[in-house]
């Protein structure tokens, strides 16, 4: 499969599946929003240009690309303030369209929740999108270096016992869909967000899907095409 994104339906099959959170399985722009915007207007920033780089990362790499000069020590103090204050904010998560049925689908299958979300945000957020959670994930504590570098995504292939190009990453942005690349895995992107950064399939919610298992035991996904 090549790395264009498509509208005709596909055919993908993997060994093993892993997943990011936010914007993927769950909705929780509404909440990231919030706390961004009031943190980026409290450091004289653009909201609306820091909502661009917020999305995939953990929140002290956003940080440091909003404000390269600041001490990373910085950075990690406000981060975890920032946790805090999303993980007792669940007003407006829901699970993304399709994402219960996905989850079902996948029982059973070989995946892992890759997030940079913190495992009390992670816990928090799957817990009010009313989703079961993996019993293999990979959250903020597990790696030292944030999406787009492909760590968190080749420790959940490794906890998994699968080869990184036969696992297939669900991401909706830009840093999610480079680090599961990075990690030489195939990406299928999830959402609006997702379309322009070059996944190898592109679906606009999780309904578009259809999870069987082949005889060999691969997970086969059928994406139906785009309208």
């Amino acid at each position: 499969m090549s790395a264009s994104t498509t509208t005709a339906p596909v055919v993908l099959t993997a060994k093993a599946l892993l997943l990011d959170m936010d914007g993927t399985i769950v909705n929780s722009d509404a909440v990231v929003e919030r706390c961004w915007r009031d943190w980026a207007v409290s450091h004289g920033l653009d909201p609306h240009e820091a909502l661009k780089v917020v999305h995939g990362r953990q929140g002290y790499a956003t940080m440091a690309v909003l404000l390269p000069d600041r001490p990373m020590e910085v950075n990690h103090a406000e981060n975890a303030v920032m946790l805090a204050r999303e993980t007792a904010d669940t007003d407006g998560v829901v699970p993304v369209a399709g994402a219960p049925e996905f989850m079902a689908a996948i029982d059973g299958l070989p995946h892992a929740l890759v997030t940079s979300a913190d495992a009390a945000l992670a816990t928090a957020r799957m817990t009010a999108a009313g989703l079961p959670m993996p019993g293999i994930r990979v959250t903020a504590e597990s790696v030292q270096a944030s999406k787009p570098d492909p760590e968190g995504f080749l420790k959940g292939a490794a906890a998994l016992g699968v080869d990184p190009a036969d696992c297939i990453v669900f991401e909706d942005s830009a840093a999610g869909i480079a680090a599961g690349r990075a990690a030489g895995m195939r990406v299928i992107g999830v959402g609006p967000r997702a379309a322009a950064h070059t996944p190898t399939a592109h679906v606009p919610d999780l309904t578009t899907l259809h999870i069987t298992t082949t005889p060999d035991g691969s997970i086969q996904i059928d994406i139906a095409a785009e309208a």
